[in-house]
């Protein structure tokens, strides 16, 4: 990959701090952060660009899964400096969704009129600043008709703040009502209301079906959003990954890092806290250790952490756009990290046979949004 002689001003990548080691990048390692923001990839068919890796903006705001249970000022600031660390560091592409950050949990704040804050405070400093925003439309039972995503889309961006969003997506599968969505999907982009349309959790047969219906009107299917990380490989399984790569639709990777689990953080000792407690359980911890060994070890050959390595995991993929969650500048600032180099295909291998009989339990492909 040929590298633009910019530098970009993020420079210094966070490593885990519970190894007492401090990454840095230097220019001699072969510019790995020259300007990441000039390498960029087309989303699918369409004709949006966006960062090779994004942020996912799910634990901002919200008090139902995340934050243990509660939103304050203090986790209000360090999501504000997750998000001007990710685009000082050239990484300005953000998720979000409209049931982020649930209004009717006690204390919580919609993740899209935090992220539409942030993005106009930025402004305000830097009228130059471009931010892509993916957000998604919820399809609730009593969700009908095509009408109903175009309604869900403006009340979207009026908490945002925004006339257009970057990437529109279906957050899940309805339970009936699927074409109507599709149909409000492409009046979006008809109307100008968005550049790029997907969809997310959608299995194979639901993802040709939207890819089809979309065609007929001249739309490219930009994305499908799973649950994809080295020790949930179901995309790879249930031939999403495979049929994303014949129809060209990029595969947006949420939960990248298994939720945190894969950054080493936790033990058997030290669970995570909250749902996550009932799927990465001491037991499962202390199958993961082997694997999480050899991560490390590999990470400190490139002096890369953990979590740079899980991440450069899934982007040799390829067609995979990670979106991992970043909820302080430190995390925002180890991500960037991820970019610029790449693991060999040894290792990738390596680390696909290690973790291959790695299943968490009750990991069900909705866990994670």
């Amino acid at each position: 990959m040929a590298m633009a002689m910019n530098v970009s001003p993020c420079f210094c990548v966070a490593s885990n701090r519970r190894s007492g080691n401090r990454v840095r990048a230097v220019a001699s390692e072969d510019l790995v952060f020259s300007k990441i923001k000039d390498d960029k990839v087309k989303l699918g068919g369409s004709d949006l660009e966006v960062t090779r890796l994004g942020i996912g903006a799910w634990s901002w705001g919200d008090t139902s899964y995340w934050n243990n249970f509660e939103w304050d000022d203090r986790k209000m600031k360090a999501a504000k400096a997750a998000f001007d660390t990710s685009v000082d560091c050239g990484i300005t592409f953000f998720d979000t969704a409209e049931v982020y950050g649930s209004r009717f949990s006690f204390g919580a704040i919609n993740s899209e009129t935090l992220l539409g804050r942030f993005i106009k405070e930025r402004k305000v400093k830097d009228p130059e600043v471009e931010v892509a925003v993916a957000t998604k439309y919820a399809a609730l039972p009593w969700r009908l008709g095509r009408q109903s995503v175009l309604t869900a889309l403006k009340d979207s961006l009026n908490r945002l703040g925004l006339s257009s969003v970057e990437l529109y997506q279906l957050h899940w599968p309805g339970i009936w009502g699927n074409e109507g969505y599709i149909d409000g999907l492409g009046d979006a982009v008809e109307q100008g209301l968005v550049k790029a349309v997907g969809v997310s959790n959608y299995d194979e047969s639901k993802l040709r079906n939207a890819y089809k219906k979309l065609k007929e009107r001249g739309v490219p299917l930009a994305a499908n959003q799973v649950n994809y990380s080295l020790i949930y490989r179901q995309p790879e399984e249930n031939g999403v990954k495979a049929a994303c790569d014949e129809l060209g639709v990029t595969l947006i990777a949420y939960s990248p890092m298994a939720q945190g689990v894969l950054t080493g953080k936790y033990t058997p000792e030290n669970p995570p806290s909250g749902p996550r407690g009932k799927i990465y359980t001491p037991e499962f911890l202390t199958k993961l250790q082997p694997l999480l060994k050899r991560i490390k070890e590999i990470g400190q050959s490139y002096s890369k952490t953990n979590t740079q390595v899980i991440l450069n995991w899934l982007l040799a993929q390829e067609n995979v756009l990670p979106i991992p969650g970043a909820k302080n500048s430190q995390q925002a600032e180890e991500f960037a990290g991820a970019l610029g180099w790449r693991l060999t295909s040894e290792e990738i291998n390596e680390l696909r046979s290690l973790a291959q009989d790695i299943i968490p339990l009750g990991f069900a492909q909705t866990i994670g949004k």
